[in-house]
């Protein structure tokens, strides 16, 4: 931790802006760019052409299983069932053919999660058209940069500190201003910029005390960082296991052939689309919830509010009651995905 104040102390206002936002748009361009490479480039040589063939061996494989049972249908004159079984096989053949940038499975798989990006993306911009998020995330960022600034003026004494926090205040008034630029005249820039203010500005020697009252503990800088990583690690794992479960797709679709009641092509379109909901519930929970904080801080300019809860909510509970809401999403996608199946299979 004195690391990482040493290391914001060292850095101005609005690099720390500027480098979180670069920051952020790496991440999903790099993202972006993995699906693109695993699913879409040179799939001939790479993961996903790998699991493609093992995909397609596995198709083989079950073929015998699906013959012999498609034969001993027709032998006892169910003449329905093996017609409509036939379809089965023309649809694994379709989507593991490989034309060498990508199978059809691939091309379908890149576009549903380019479809679930495109709503998640519209629900934020419609429940989220304030940035009030980016803003509520925000409020917890700047007491934490405003306390890694002035921490190190604790230690000094006399005219080494007024030095000390005056130059501090001159990068933090920075940061003010750049939030200014992003949000306005927000009620809880201008409480931060008091309490800094009743620091700086200080006609007595600055206690250890003061110093916690007004801007809090280390320790309550380590747990607020850990919380924040760890809605950051979230959104990160989400994508991993979307794309895990995308690579894995040859497979789902290779084992299809089985005679068995539910097929796992059905599971592994169930698991794609609970990880979406849990995505866009994820969003959904942390945009509500900012709400309520951006509210009540612009209700009151003298309330000191209390942002752990909602770091909690993000970093512990909204994952959680989000994977939960996934989970139940992806049960009754999965029995209307069974029933449609066997609704299709009584009528051809």
């Amino acid at each position: 931790m004195l690391y990482i104040n040493n290391l914001l102390a060292q850095l101005g206002a609005t690099d720390i802006l500027r480098n979180g936002a670069v920051t952020a748009q790496n991440i999903t361009n790099s993202w972006d760019k993995q699906w693109i490479d695993i699913l879409q480039t040179n799939t001939n040589n790479n993961l996903y052409g790998a699991i493609t063939k093992l995909g397609i061996f596995f198709a083989v494989g079950t073929l015998i299983f699906f013959v012999s049972q498609w034969l001993r249908d027709v032998l006892e004159n169910e003449y329905s069932r093996p017609i409509s079984n036939l379809i089965m096989p023309f649809i694994v053949v379709l989507l593991l053919a490989n034309p060498g940038n990508g199978t059809t499975l691939s091309h379908l798989t890149l576009g549903f999660r380019n479809f679930i990006n495109t709503i998640n993306q519209q629900v934020i911009e419609v429940a989220d058209s304030n940035k009030v998020y980016q803003q509520a995330l925000n409020m917890s960022v700047a007491e934490e940069v405003t306390g890694a600034l002035l921490r190190p003026c604790q230690s000094l004494t006399g005219e080494q500190q007024v030095q000390c926090l005056t130059k501090a205040k001159e990068k933090i008034d920075t940061l003010w201003q750049n939030y200014r630029d992003l949000y306005g005249a927000q009620p809880w820039i201008s409480r931060l910029e008091r309490k800094v203010n009743l620091l700086v500005y200080s006609s007595n020697s600055i206690s250890e005390l003061s110093f916690y009252s007004l801007l809090g503990s280390t320790v309550q800088t380590t747990i607020k960082n850990i919380l924040i990583s760890s809605q950051t690690a979230f959104h990160n794992l989400i994508e991993a296991t979307m794309l895990l479960v995308a690579a894995l797709g040859p497979l789902a679709v290779g084992c299809s052939l089985l005679p068995v009641a539910s097929k796992p092509i059905v599971t592994w379109m169930t698991g794609f689309c609970a990880i979406g909901i849990a995505k866009i519930s994820f969003n959904i929970i942390a945009v509500v919830t900012a709400t309520v904080i951006v509210d009540v801080s612009s209700q009151n300019i003298d309330a000191e509010l209390d942002l752990t809860w909602f770091l909690i909510c993000l970093g512990l509970l909204a994952p959680i009651l989000s994977l939960t809401l996934a989970a139940l999403g992806g049960l009754s996608i999965f029995n209307a995905m069974n029933n449609t199946n066997v609704w299709i299979r009584d009528r051809i």
